[in-house]
């Protein structure tokens, strides 16, 4: 999974704030219900479990997704191929978009930031400027050509 170093240091902070605050507050919220008394009819008791399972689950989540997160890495100065990372404009129709290659978890293609995992984004990752690319939609065929890659 590709993320800017942006992200990664975003979710390491999550990771760190759940894991600490996160789990602390759960069991303060646990230690008072238990003391409201029988448990199989406390419903606080139940919610604040639930609470912590959900937590857990997404301490995990974030945990993977550190373990297994592969940084994007600016491409070279004047590096000519399309990578996650580079940014490249690209013209369809006489108007020129210019988008940021990033990994999944990051697109935005409103903000100019498509998936290397997108249509698009497959096509144009190994491309350079000068390539024309062809997306074929269900309404037909979209021609891009790679303006500038950066």
């Amino acid at each position: 999974m590709f993320i800017s170093k942006e992200k990664f240091e975003e979710l390491k902070r999550e990771l760190s704030r759940l894991e600490t605050e996160g789990r602390r507050e759960i069991a303060e919220r646990l230690r008072e219900a238990k003391e409201l008394g029988d448990l199989s009819e406390n419903s606080e008791y139940q919610e604040a479990r639930n609470e912590q399972a959900w937590l857990e689950q997404k301490i995990g989540r974030l945990t993977e997704v550190v373990r297994q997160a592969e940084i994007i890495k600016k491409p070279a100065e004047g590096s000519a191929v399309i990578n996650v990372g580079a940014e490249v404009t690209v013209r369809k129709d006489g108007t020129e978009t210019t988008y940021t290659i990033v990994g999944s978890d990051e697109a935005n293609p409103s903000a100019g930031r498509i998936s290397n995992e997108s249509p698009l984004g497959k096509l144009l990752i190994g491309r350079s400027a000068g390539n024309e690319v062809v997306l074929k939609t269900p309404k037909g065929e979209m021609r891009y050509t790679i303006v500038t890659v950066k």
